[in-house]
């Protein structure tokens, strides 16, 4: 008996003991998921895994459970993906070899009419190895049965193609000729296709945008009917599946670029934005596209849909090319009749029909769901879940602005109505009959109502329960627009397939139709040079250059060391003598100079190198506009040529008085065929 009180109050001590020790234990810090990026000095992929695994071990604490590399990158850049504590994380970042650390975000997604609108018919001249060209898509992923990627005709892919199909629920073919899908956490929703597949529409969207085949009598149930088509309608497709239900992680999207560097893309199309850190290679879309450059490849990034706004890019480096989104001459209007014969016209993309019958209309603000803890001052913007379906059931409910209408469709609502301006130039889809009503005075908005490709199996208004299905939808933002730019950037390299990414951009800047400062407070800031014309950017006359040398002066100038940027570049880069202080001494084809807010005085100069690519034989004369209070002077004022290729470099000097916060003017060098034009802007906004 004595023995079993001994045992049982033993058992009971050791089991307090352990309860105190739980109780008192030091939780363990949490774990994020981090990016390594140690640049391209590892060659040897062993000998990269061996040094990361040991990276791991020296910064982890001493009392962590082991971890793992859960991804590295090999192919055209190095480093890896791992979960760390934010100390671990400070450690890591100081250790040698590594470039930066920086946490595994997420970013976000950001034409029957569209090409003809600027100036690029079906019929325009094309190259025949325009078929060589490879556009690979950084996005939801695509819908391979889609009409607008048909490999009818093509033969099959470019011997440089070095890339995979990843054939889970897919198949390639001779137009998309790579697929893969990437999610370096292994997290995915029910919503989610584990393959290159697209579930969202958004990726469908921007590939057949880009590249699509034309295909004629497209429209979004009866919308905008005509022959939906990309750019580059001979060029390949190459799909990297990097977003998700949840968002687009950086990981996957660093992993991606990785990949299609190495498998030979010629232009990289990325309709993704998020947070940019001013540190460049602490950003995935500084890294990928500056590793891209480095091989000759292009790319090309939606500037966001956060403007018209300052400092609203949400991607913008200077060896890649970032598009804004412009309006087309197309709106969608809707018409709302009410009982006493008045008739008010709005915008939507609605494909219901009332058939006429007219319906009883509720202010949203009117009818709260109140058992649900809503007042009227939360159910006037119609969100889910806020109306009181017995009030609005059967009923067209009058909501105020920053809605798409979830909550009067799933209150049972027959239609609604958005009074603001919030969409009013982005003609949004509804998930019922509806229609945006404006009232108040015009704005430019970015992106309007581009027509493609879609999923059909993603519903067109983002909506659950839309079970409408399409196979072309019309949706609007920056997303649209870069797609137009990797499509005419595809276009363009069909004909130069040796020039520079920086050759390209500069084509399609200089020969950009002109937009007018006076129609857009920002000016050149809210439309850079103007809208792309790609029928002229073939022909651009002279092109402004560049290449790696001239981004690592850049990054010197930006205070990057030369032992980093050995570590970046994996070679003997080292930082010159002449360095660049800022992006303005790039060989940029404009012309951008800040003046101190507190100093209306101004006094700049810039130094441009121009390559002859029009007539061997030609001479250029400099035709500068100058705004009232600056004077604009270029030496030599003109420039004479006697071969292809030769180089010419000239000084734009601005002095005088800023007498508004924003001045546009421009650089024209004429030859009397090719009119190369580069926007100058002078401002002291901050």
């Amino acid at each position: 008996m004595d023995c079993r009180r001994s045992s049982a109050l033993f058992l009971f001590l050791l089991c307090f003991t352990s309860f105190l020790l739980i109780c008192h234990s030091t939780p363990q810090p949490p774990l994020k998921s981090y990016i390594v990026y140690t640049g391209d000095s590892m060659k040897d992929e062993a000998s990269a895994l061996t040094l990361y695994t040991s990276m791991l071990q020296e910064v982890a604490d001493s009392k962590a459970e082991s971890r793992s590399v859960l991804h590295h990158y090999k192919r055209s850049f190095g480093g890896f993906v791992v979960e760390l504590t934010e100390e671990e994380a400070e450690r890591m970042a100081g250790l040698d070899g590594v470039v930066s650390v920086f946490p595994n975000e997420k970013k976000q997604l950001l034409t029957t009419r569209s090409w003809d609108f600027i100036g690029f018919p079906l019929q325009a001249q094309r190259a025949a190895t325009e078929s060589n060209v490879i556009i690979g898509v950084l996005d939801s992923g695509i819908w391979p049965e889609s009409e607008s990627f048909n490999d009818k005709g093509f033969s099959p892919p470019p011997s440089k193609w070095k890339g995979t199909c990843q054939t889970t629920n897919f198949t390639c073919n001779n137009k998309i000729i790579g697929a893969k899908y990437y999610r370096a956490d292994g997290s995915f929703s029910d919503e989610d296709l584990k393959s290159p597949r697209d579930s969202d529409g958004h990726g469908t969207h921007t590939a057949s945008t880009a590249a699509g085949n034309p295909v004629s009598t497209a429209s979004m149930l009866g919308l905008a009917q005509g022959t939906a088509r990309g750019g580059a309608i001979s060029a390949r497709i190459a799909v990297y599946k990097v977003c998700w239900y949840d968002g687009c992680p950086d990981a996957d999207i660093l992993a991606a670029f990785d990949d299609a560097i190495a498998d030979g893309v010629d232009i990289l199309s990325v309709s993704i934005g998020g947070f940019t850190d001013s540190n460049y290679f602490r950003d995935v879309l500084g890294i990928g596209p500056f590793h891209a450059v480095r091989s000759g490849i292009l790319t090309v990034t939606s500037a966001g849909n956060g403007g018209p706004r300052p400092s609203s890019l949400s991607n913008f480096t200077p060896w890649s090319i970032s598009v804004g989104a412009s309006t087309i001459d197309r709106k969608f209007v809707t018409k709302v009749e009410l009982g006493d014969n008045r008739t008010y016209e709005g915008t939507s993309v609605n494909s219901f029909d009332l058939k006429g019958e007219l319906y009883p209309i509720i202010y949203a603000g009117d009818a709260p769901n109140t058992k649900g803890g809503y007042d009227g001052s939360i159910s006037r913007f119609c969100f889910d879940d806020t109306l009181d379906e017995n009030l609005v059931k059967g009923k067209i409910v009058l909501c105020d602005s920053r809605s798409k209408a979830a909550g009067p469709f799933y209150a049972g609502a027959v239609g609604a109505l958005i009074q603001g301006q919030t969409f009013r130039d982005l003609t949004p889809s509804l998930p019922l009959a509806g229609s945006y009503l404006d009232l108040h005075d015009d704005l430019v908005a970015p992106g309007v109502a581009i027509l493609a490709s879609w999923s059909p199996i993603s519903p067109p208004s983002d909506i659950e329960g839309d079970n409408r299905t399409l196979q072309f939808n019309i949706i609007s933002g920056t997303s649209m627009a870069c797609p137009h730019v990797s499509g005419a950037a595809a276009y363009i390299k069909s004909f130069y397939p040796t020039w520079s990414p920086a050759a390209i951009r500069s084509a399609l800047m200089t020969t950009a139709k002109q937009l007018s400062p006076k129609n857009n407070r920002d000016k050149e800031f809210a439309y850079g040079a103007g809208q792309i014309d790609p029928s002229k950017a073939i022909y651009p006359g002279l092109i402004y250059d560049a290449g790696e040398i001239d981004y690592v002066r850049f990054l010197c100038g930006q205070g990057y060391s030369s032992k980093t940027l050995k570590f970046i570049t994996g070679d003997n880069s080292s930082c010159p003598e002449t360095t660049y202080g800022t992006a303005r001494d790039l060989n940029y084809p404009s012309f951008a100079l800040h003046v101190p807010p507190s100093n209306s005085s101004v006094s700049g100069s810039f130094i441009r190198t121009v390559t002859n690519v029009g007539s061997p034989t030609s001479t250029y004369e400099a035709i500068v506009t100058n705004p009232q209070g600056l004077k604009i002077e270029v030496n030599p004022k003109v420039l004479s040529f006697t071969s292809l290729d030769q180089k010419k470099t000239f000084v734009l000097t601005i002095e005088g008085k800023l007498e508004e916060s924003v001045v546009s003017a421009s650089l024209v060098w004429d030859d009397g065929k090719h009119q190369v034009r580069s926007p100058i802007i002078v401002f002291n906004t901050p």
